[in-house]
This record gives structure tokens, sequence and C-alpha cells, in this order.
């Protein structure tokens, strides 16, 4: 019974995902304001965001078929990628409403800490992502699907003019080229490789791949003397769910849906699954080690992803470790394939399964298709400008893997970023240099500006994945408030539609309005003191307590919204705040004081950049703790001189260099 809860059965054989070929493409035209290369999640975004800017925009990509695929994991969102997609969907995206409607598991991650860093994570079933995205796209306005294969960008006098596709010449006046894992990528499963971009998802049995693109890598080396370099990233084995003892595992319901686009309402008829977690243990670390000599050699150029690592890194990495969470999560309503997040690695197939296999409910599982990795090239995100152009080459924009990050909601933040970028370079481009227009999101405005910011100008060695300790504003850049950040942003440049701007427009009046409201309620000491102090702290000095507002009170340790209605409630008092915005509010009184010293601190920083950094200081966890080790790892490798140089390092956030800052002055202030 518990099986059917999960997964639906289907007669005695595996029930593969079923795909609703619904996507409408269209005869290539003579002439396009833009041209978006690949239809992955940077495409879908930067070609809907050149459309919606009033570009004509074709979507080229080499298999209609696949437009909106989740290649890897079937999941959108997290810490720090959740407030991405809010800031894609307050900027007209498309990726947050697709997965409203695609949701099957929902999340809302670390609410042990601050709302800043709460993270808002959805599971999808792939099938019913992919036919949204697809059905969007076709009928978008302003937008055309094109499937061929593009194998040049041309110039003239360094300005874009075609794209050469195998339908032939389509000429253009920008270009945005998205090709994820396919520019010149190679798989590999145990010491074989081959050149492939991934395996096609509907046919896991006959491990059918899709070619690479090569010919736009010479275009960016050769042509254009781009600096490229090579990543890598993997995805775990898929299991037949039906194989998977379920009662050995522990259950992990979906909680209440939120919806991630602020113009979507909740679902009526959404059909949620249950996820299951189990973990490796020490035989299976063993398998690990044993057979480390069967996967690629070491001599591969791809660097792997440092947050979300294959099992063979965290055994290596974390050794005094026994065991690693793996959450089993079904890939849709219709399937009984199983997505075992925490087990890539491309060994080969028979080790695969010798690892599953020693896992707690998966004795019995049987693999369907094996993981693998791919090695790709990417671009140097240093060669572009904040709004992901190519410097010295007017027109081409480069948006998701080829920059550098990793995962489906760095790329969507990047795609709308590069999409916007090159509708406005081709509509502007008859006008004079200083007038053309720009969309740049700041790193005070977006963690969409802190990913551009962070890779235009510290470029990176690995893949780059968003975490809320980048951004130096986490309290302000928060996930319930991205529309008050950003849609206004977005309709300046044709981004917005009047009717989402109208409801941002409305939802900030009721977030002022609720802040003065509470701001204008006052209690005494002896009311709030009872409700919310307990113990001898609610005893302790009561006479000398202040009278706080209804904000002053939120913003107590352990206090939330619904701990001040109650209390208001107990003193027959009307919070009066609407219900959309209520996030907002509690959260705005929550960090006000911390906003403002905050602000304070990064100014303070900011005027000593050439502060000198001992040579000799300790950066050990016992002297800063509060670094992490990846952090520590690299002051350690380049142990910088000034804070300026320090600054440079990629994946150093601008938080742990204030932290530094103040623990190297008050260093030398005790000299």
């Amino acid at each position: 019974m518990l099986m059917l809860l999960l997964l639906a059965r289907r007669g005695a054989g595996l029930v593969a995902p079923t795909t609703r070929r619904g996507i409408t493409t269209a005869r290539p035209a003579a002439a396009y304001d833009v041209i978006v290369i690949g239809g992955g999640h940077a495409g879908c975004e930067a070609a809907t965001a050149a459309a919606r800017a009033g570009a004509r925009t074709a979507l080229v990509t080499q298999n209609a078929d696949t437009v909106g695929e989740m290649s890897c994991n079937p999941s959108i969102g997290g810490i720090g990628k959740g407030h991405l997609v809010k800031e894609v969907d307050a900027l007209g995206g498309v990726m947050g409403r697709g997965i409203d409607w695609a949701g099957i598991h929902f999340r809302m991650l670390n609410r042990r800490k601050g709302p800043a860093v709460w993270g808002p994570r959805a599971q999808a079933d792939r099938d019913l992502y992919k036919d949204w995205m697809q059905n969007e796209l076709s009928d978008y306005p302003n937008l055309s699907i094109v499937e061929a294969s593009a194998e040049d960008v041309l110039f003239d006098n360094e300005e874009v003019r075609a794209v050469q596709t195998s339908a032939g010449e389509l000429e253009t006046k920008a270009a945005v080229i998205t090709t994820g894992t396919f520019l010149r990528g190679k798989i590999f499963v145990g010491s074989e490789s081959f050149p492939a971009g991934r395996y096609v998802r509907d046919d896991p049995y006959t491990a059918t791949t899709e070619p690479p693109s090569c010919g736009l890598a010479k275009t960016l080396e050769v042509d254009l003397a781009l600096p490229l370099s090579r990543l890598k990233t993997g995805t775990p084995p898929r299991l037949d769910g039906r194989t998977i003892d379920w009662d050995k595992c522990v259950e992990q319901p979906s909680e209440e849906a939120q919806p991630f686009s602020y113009f979507n309402d909740q679902r009526k008829d959404r059909k949620t699954v249950k996820c299951f977690r189990t973990a490796t243990n020490q035989k299976t670390h063993d398998i690990v080690r044993d057979y480390v000599h069967t996967l690629a050699p070491t001599t591969t150029d791809g660097v792997g992803p440092r947050y979300c690592p294959s099992l063979h890194k965290k055994v290596e990495r974390f050794s005094e470790r026994d065991s690693h969470v793996v959450w089993l999560e079904p890939e849709g309503l219709e399937t009984d394939l199983v997505y075992p997040n925490g087990l890539s690695g491309a060994w080969p197939r028979d080790v695969q399964e010798k690892i599953v296999r020693s896992i707690v409910g998966l004795e019995r599982a049987e693999i369907v298709q094996p993981g693998y990795d791919v090695e790709y090239d990417f671009v140097d995100p240093r060669s572009l400008d904040h709004g992901l152009g190519v410097r010295n080459v007017v027109g081409l924009h480069l948006a998701g893997q080829i920059c550098g990050t990793t995962g489906y909601e760095e790329a969507a933040a990047l795609g709308i970023v590069a999409g916007a970028n090159a509708a406005l370079s081709a509509l502007d481009r008859d006008l004079p240099l200083e007038n053309r227009r720009r969309f740049v999101v700041g790193r005070d405005q977006g963690y969409i500006g802190v990913l551009v910011d962070d890779l235009v100008t510290r470029g990176t060695m690995e893949p780059y994945r968003m975490f809320t300790s980048r951004a130096e504003y986490r309290l302000h850049l928060r996930a319930d408030n991205a529309d008050l950040r950003l849609t206004e942003k977005g309709a300046e440049v044709g981004l917005v539609e009047s009717g989402r701007l109208d409801k941002c427009l409305e939802r900030s009046k009721l977030v002022d309005d609720g802040v003065q409201h509470l701001d204008s309620l006052r209690f005494a000491p002896e009311a709030w003191g009872a409700f919310f102090l307990e113990g001898a702290e609610a005893e302790r000095d009561a006479k000398r307590r202040p009278h706080k507002t209804a904000s002053e009170l939120l913003a107590m340790p352990h206090a939330d919204f619904d701990k001040l209605k109650a209390f208001c409630a107990e003193q027959n008092v009307d919070l009066n705040v609407a219900a959309d915005a209520e996030d907002t509010v509690a959260a705005q009184c929550k960090y006000a004081a911390y906003l403002t010293r905050q602000k304070r601190d990064m100014d303070n920083y900011r005027k000593h950049d050439a502060t000198k950094i001992p040579a000799d200081l300790d950066y050990s966890e016992a002297n800063l703790p509060a670094l992490s080790a990846e952090e520590r790892e690299k002051l350690v490798a380049a142990r910088p001189r000034t804070f300026a140089e320090a600054g440079a390092i990629s994946g150093l956030t601008p938080a742990s260099l204030v932290y530094l800052y103040q623990h190297v002055s008050s260093r030398g202030k005790q000299r």
C-alpha cells in the first residue's frame, strides 16, 4: 500500500515516462532581432525575456522535443536557488509558473534559521514540467521555435549579423548562446568516454545520447579568442521504484505547496507524492574506495561541483563520516523511475549496482539507467560584462553553464539577464552608444545581481552554485520580497506586463500600510512581557521594561507573525495586515535593526580595501570559525596581502570579508 501512495504501477513492466509532444516549431524566417541557441532552462528564459522586451526572437534547438527538459535532478529551488526562481518570476520569467504547475512535492528548507535564508523547494513531475514549458513557448508572442543545429555565429565588424544553422543562415542583430553541457561535451561511464551532451531521458533502455556542439566551441575559442576551460557534472543512476523496499526507508511527506510565482494562486487539483530517506554506510564507502580505479582517470580536465559532489568525492573529502544521506525522489506521477539524490558517480554499471545494493532499502533495487559524468567547455565569465555580453563584440551574449554555473536556477537567472540585454542591444543598435539601454541587477537589488557580479568580476574555477551566504545584503534580498525589489525594474525595459506590475504595486502598498500599522500599535510591558518572555526572564526587571510597538515585538527572538496574532487577539487588537503582505511585513520588522547595522558594516569595510592582511594570519577553524572550509582553503592558497586582493578571490563571500576585516582590525588594536 505504501508503494501505491508513492508511484503508479502499470502492469508487469517498468512504467516509462509519458511525453506529449506538444511543442510547435516554425519555418525559419529571413531575419530576427534575437536568436537564442539552446532550449534548456537558460535558453527558455532568454528567449521569452527577449520576446517580452519586444524583440522578434527565435529559439534554435537541435531537438524541439527536449525544450524545457530537466536533465538531472527533478526539482527546482532550495537554499539560495529558491530566491533566484522568485526573482526570475518577479521579472516576468517562466520557471516559477512552470514549477507551480508541475510540482508534486514541496518543502521550505532552512526553517530553523530566519526567514531571510528560507529556501523554497519543489520536486517536479519531469513530464508535466516539460509539457508546460513547451506549451508556453509554443504560444509565446514574438517567439518562434526553430528545430535546427546551430553551427556558427557570424559577425560583421565585430557585430553579430547571423547564425549559421543546419537549416541555413539566419540573419539576426543579437544572439544568446546557452549550450549547457553540450559545448564539446563528453560523457564518462567508468573508464569509457564518448562525445555527447547528455543521455536522452525518454529512452533509458537504449542509452541514446544527444550529440555535442563543436562548431560553436571553435567560434568562441578560435574566432573570438575567448578563454575556454573544462567543467564536469554528474547524475546518479535511475532506479526502478518497484524494486525498492520502502518500509525500510524514512518517509518525508510534502508540505503544503507555496507558489513560486507571484502571479499564481494555489492549484486546487494538485497531486503530491512522498519522498523517502535512506543513507550510505561503511560497506558502501568500502566499495567506493575499492573500485575507485574503475572511474575515469583523474587526468580528465573537467572540475566537478564542490557543493553537489559525487559519492566518491564525499567519501574522499569527509573520510571521518560513516554515512551520507540519500533522498529517494519519484520522477513523476506516471512513472516508476526514482532519482536517488546523493548517489552521483560514473562507475561502470556493475559497480554502481554494488553500491546501490549496499544501502538499506535498496538491497534488491534495479538500475534502469546508470549514472554518468559529462565534461564540457565553458567560457571564463570574466570575458563578459554585467549584461552578460561578450566584451568587444556587439550583440553576443552567453547564459547558463557556458558561464561556469551549475543548476537549473542559476541558468534561468542568467538567461533572463542575457535575453533582456540581447533584445535591448538589437532594438537600440542604431542609437548612439551612450543612448543604448542595458539591464543590470545590482548586488543590493537581487541574488541575480550577486550571481552575475561574482562571475564577471571574480570568475570561477569550479561550477558556481548560489548560496545565501554569497550575498552581503541577504537580510534584504529575501524570497518574500523579490517582486517588490525587481518587478518595477523589469517593467522599465518591457520584461513585465502591466497586469503583473499593477499587482506588485498593490502589494507594495499593502506592505507599507502593514508596517505603519504595526508601528502604531503600542503595548505595556506587563502585557507583552507575560506573553513573549518565559520563566525567570519574564519576572526579571519587569518594571524597567519599555513599552513596545507590534513591530518591535516581531523583532524579538522566537517571535513570529502567528505568535503576534495570538497576542493581539488576547489584547482585543486588530492587526489589520493583508494576508498577501504578512510574510514581508513580518520580515521587515524582524530585520529592521540588523539591516541598519549591516549597511554600516559594509560601508566601513569598503573604505578599507587597502588595509593590509598580516602575512602570518592563522586561517584555521579555531582562529576564524565563521569562515567556511572552502574559504579557509582558498585564503591559505592565495595568502592575499590586502582586502582588495582578498575580495578578488572567487568563492569568498562579502559577509566573510567583513568578518575577516573585523578580525584583523581587532587583532591590530590588541597589538
